[in-house]
């Protein structure tokens, strides 16, 4: 008698795509929401919708096999660890399949960068995850946008709209963004730090 083996069907890898701003919509457009705007794009690209949930908007994506979970935290952008901690928890992703989306003053605009750990670099959103998770060691896409502004002037700055003349630039980095995380989820952080950063 021929005995067919059982399989056990694995289940697509799960990722976490945790992309920062504020909500409300005095923040929207602005530098400090980059975030938030990189999340609809790839949402609009992989045809997912945003629905409210506990303390995030969510989305869950396909990409080649993998599910992507999408957050925007409702938190604001000093709490977002609590959001962070927990999605990861709730859909059981490990901290390796996590991903921070956010905007950087260290970065010219234009420019994004892949990292796989590294400090909060005053970005509150980050300080709060790294409290929250208790470590610095997730991956994280930091999207320029400058530091053009005066001595003193930094959270208006962070908080002021885009100029008309920077949106083409703000909008073709957004699609880099996607694409960069597009490419995470399928060939890992390494081979996507060779190719975007």
């Amino acid at each position: 008698m021929h005995v067919r083996p059982y399989c056990i069907q694995r289940k697509p890898m799960k990722y976490l795509i945790a992309c920062l701003g504020n909500i409300g919509a005095e923040y929207e457009n602005t530098r400090h929401n980059s975030g938030f705007r990189i999340a609809d794009r790839l949402a609009k690209d992989l045809e997912a919708t945003f629905t409210t949930n506990r303390l995030a908007q969510v989305a869950e994506m396909k990409y080649r096999g993998k599910t992507l979970v999408v957050i925007k935290p409702t938190t604001y952008m000093n709490l977002s660890g609590k959001a962070v901690k927990y999605w990861l928890d709730q859909e059981k992703i490990p901290i390796e399949n996590l991903l921070v989306v956010n905007d950087d003053i260290a970065l010219p605009l234009g420019t994004i960068r892949l990292r796989k750990k590294g400090a909060d670099a005053g970005h509150n959103g980050l300080t709060d995850i790294i409290e929250k998770l208790g470590t610095n060691v997730f991956c994280r896409l930091r999207f320029g946008i400058g530091n053009d502004f005066p001595q003193g002037r930094l959270v208006d700055f962070v908080l002021g709209q885009w100029k008309p003349s920077e949106e083409p630039i703000v909008d073709e980095t957004v699609d880099k963004a996607v694409e960069a995380i597009k490419s995470f989820v399928v060939q890992g952080p390494d081979r996507t730090m060779n190719q975007f950063n």
